[in-house]
Order: C-alpha cells, then structure tokens, then sequence
C-alpha cells in the first residue's frame, strides 16, 4: 500500500550554488499534521537537541483570535525545514521558469506517526500553535521551506532569522556552541563562553555542576540550578574581552581562536576555591546568598582576573595558593547575612544586579585584596 502523499503547487528559486528554497501554501490543518516543533533539550548524554523555546501563552491566544477574524491576513510565512523524503518535481512546458524560479509540484508524505513528521517548523511556531486553538484550520498558510535532514543546519536557520528579534538572551547563547557556521560578530563572542558554561554545568567535578539554569533544563532539576546561565556567561566573555582579565591572553583576537583548555583550567581551579573559600553561601538560591547572584558571580569574576593573572597552574600547589590568595578578602565579605561595612553599611540582600552595586564590590574586593597582599 502506497503511503499517502500531498502535493502543493511551488516555486523553487535558486539563491547560491545547491542552495534551495520552497514558496509555497499548505492548510492549516496540513501543516499541523505535517510539522512539529523542535524543543530545546538535553538528551540523557547531556548533549543539546532541538532549538525552540516554550510558547508564550498571552501571544499565541492573541494570534489566534485575530487568525478567526473573516478579516484577517497571514502575509509572513513559516518557515519550514523539510526532509530529503519531500521530492519537488518539476513542471512540464517552455515558460515554467522566469530565470529565477521554477514552478512544479511539492510531494510531501503524510506521516502514519507523530515521530515520521517529514518537516520541523524553523520559524513560526507561536503561528503554528494559534493555528491549532482556531476551530476552521482550513485558511491557506504562507510557507518558506528548504530542506534539511540535520538538526545543525535547522538550528543554523533558526538562529540567523531570530537574530533581531526579541528572543531570550539565554536560549541564543545556549545554542551558539552548536552552531558550525561563520557567525555575526556580536553572537560569535559569546559561543565559547556559552560552551564553557556547559562544562562548568555537566563536569562531574566542576564546582557549578547542576546549578547552572539553561533554556533546555528540565524542570525537575530548575529548583537545583540557582545561577543564570546569562550570569556566568558574562563573566568569561568580560575576561575574554578585556585586555586585563585572566583569560584574555588565551585569545588570539586576529584568528578567533581560544585555549580552551588552559580556560577551563583557570575557570575551574578559582571558581572551585572559590566554592571551598564561601561554603555556607555556595548553591544557595539568589534570595538565600548574593554569591550565586548576579551581583556576587561578576564581582569574584573581577576579583578572578586580578588573582589568576599571576598564577603558574602547572606548580602543584596553585589550588592551595589560590583558595590562600581568596582567604584574604574572605572575612570582609556578607554573602548571605550582616552588612558591608565599608559600603556605607549596606545590607546583604540590598545588593542588585546593578551597575553601580557591580563596581563598588568588585572596586572593593579587588582593593581590599591588594591591600592585604601586599601587607601578608
């Protein structure tokens, strides 16, 4: 028995070289039987699949009354990666092509399984769930289509479109390590950061091991990750960027290219003295303890520079020197109760995830570090 097959009236239009895409309408009630949403996760190896966030309830509920509207117009298509089961075949005749497309037929099978969806939808997906609130699916719906079988080119796509628009900071930078391809500038500066955040975050005997939060994290495991994975990401592109920070050094700014090893080292030797130095104020929740707030992680970031700049890590006793140097500034510190006292007697939970609190206790640790270094 032959599997059933739609087929939709397309133009192919040829961009660069075997690059391909598919204009085309199919129903709404087509394109829910024939696409699915690829969802951001992690599989049980920890390695990340899919690449599209949650639903956004109030926009999708508002998209879909306005789609009921008799008055309504759908102009921007979807986007759609299909596989390479969906065939174009060409149309026969002297004019099925101005030069710059060409008309013909777009066989897609229709799935006996949810898991055989021969599509994904790249970029639409909050149309894609109004269309499924609408009681009438059978309106025409814009598609833009190309085909791919690998999830790295779909993820690719999704990033390149969704590159200005307002998506979650911390979805992008979660995707950028899987990204092959020459990046923009401004997202090309966060991969390796956002790669070394998944190792702090997965390493067995990494010190942010589970307490890291990231798009893709169950949410069995969310009340355990207190730190926002945009947070720690900062911090090592703050120290990849600027000239003084510890990690600077391991980047060759004319090639792009980073040590990622000798960057680990760093990351995991301070932060892991870093854990034994404040034990009662690691892995708590923000609320609970400002050192796995925004305001505490950026600030020991700085201190970091300052501290692993002047560190040979292949001496064996650079982690016992480390924790020593942290050990310093350790009783002037108020992670988790009392007031800084040398910052006009501020409470601990007073301090935000603000510039100007940023720099008084980074100013102050970095200060207060060198002051007694250099009496010690």
């Amino acid at each position: 028995m032959k599997n059933k097959i739609i087929e939709r009236k397309a133009l192919k239009v040829q961009q660069r070289g075997n690059s391909f895409i598919y204009l085309l309408s199919l129903s709404g009630d087509e394109l829910l039987s024939l696409a699915g949403i690829s969802r951001v996760s992690r599989n049980d190896g920890g390695r990340l699949i899919g690449y599209q966030r949650e639903g956004v309830k109030k926009h999708v509920k508002e998209i879909s009354e306005y789609l009921q509207d008799p008055a309504m117009i759908l102009a921007h298509p979807l986007i759609l990666s299909f596989s390479s089961n969906v065939k174009f075949v060409s149309s026969r005749g002297q004019k099925t092509s101005d030069g710059l497309a060409v008309a013909g037929l777009l066989r897609i099978p229709v799935p006996s399984r949810e898991k055989d969806k021969p599509a994904w939808i790249v970029d639409g997906q909050q149309r894609a769930l109004a269309i499924e609130m609408c009681e009438d699916k059978r309106f025409a719906v814009p598609v833009c289509a190309f085909i791919a079988d690998n999830v790295e080119l779909q993820r690719d796509q999704f990033m390149r479109i969704n590159n200005s628009k307002p998506l979650p900071r911390g979805l992008v930078t979660e995707l950028l390590p899987e990204v092959d391809s020459p990046l923009p500038p401004k997202l090309a500066i966060r991969k390796v950061p956002s790669a070394l955040c998944d190792l702090l975050n997965s390493e067995k005997d990494s010190p942010f091991r589970g307490l890291i939060r990231r798009p893709s994290t169950p949410k069995d495991e969310a009340e355990k990750a207190v730190v926002t994975d945009t947070v720690i990401v900062k911090m090592i592109e703050d120290s990849l960027t600027n000239p003084s920070g510890c990690l600077f050094p391991y980047r060759n700014i004319a090639t792009g290219e980073y040590d990622q090893t000798a960057i680990w080292a760093i990351l995991h030797t301070y932060w892991t003295a870093v854990k034994e130095t404040f034990p009662d104020a690691w892995g708590k929740p923000p609320h609970h303890s400002r050192l796995m707030h925004g305001i505490g992680l950026r600030s020991m970031g700085k201190l970091m520079d300052r501290i692993m700049g002047s560190v040979d890590l292949r001496e064996k006793g650079a982690p016992k020197f480390v924790k020593k140097e942290l050990e310093m500034i350790a009783d002037l510190c108020r992670w988790t109760d009392g007031e800084w006292d040398s910052l006009g007697g501020l409470a601990w939970n007073e301090l935000q995830n603000v510039h100007k609190h940023h720099s008084m206790v980074s100013n102050f640790l970095i200060r207060s570090y060198m002051e007694r270094r250099g009496q010690s």
